[in-house]
């Protein structure tokens, strides 16, 4: 009966995530995956290469890169505070169990 609360506010923690993630944070973080791949590409090949194949294969493997990190902690995070929530609903269920013994 404890795994099946937590294990529904994991999931439903998840699936939050999930949602708010294509939401609020799928745009901002291809962005600023952009911006830091432009930064590490101008480092490594200096700034005046814009055509070359892998200036922009260094771009966008950092897009994609800052894509995953985010959905990562968006839907790790959410997960997480799902699954303490049904660990708190298990705890205040049960509470006074004890006192009937």
């Amino acid at each position: 009966m404890k795994t099946n609360i937590t294990k529904k506010g994991l999931y439903i923690g998840a699936t939050v995530g999930l949602i708010l993630f294509i939401l609020i944070g799928l745009l901002p973080s291809s962005f600023v995956g952009g911006v830091l791949g432009l930064k590490i590409a101008a480092y490594i090949m200096g700034t005046g290469v814009d055509t070359a194949l892998l200036f922009r294969a260094i771009v966008g493997i950092s897009m994609v890169l800052g894509i995953l990190v985010t959905g990562v902690v968006f839907v790790l995070g959410t997960s997480l505070v799902g699954w303490g929530i049904g660990h708190i609903g298990i705890i205040t269920r049960h509470r006074g169990a004890h006192k009937l013994a």
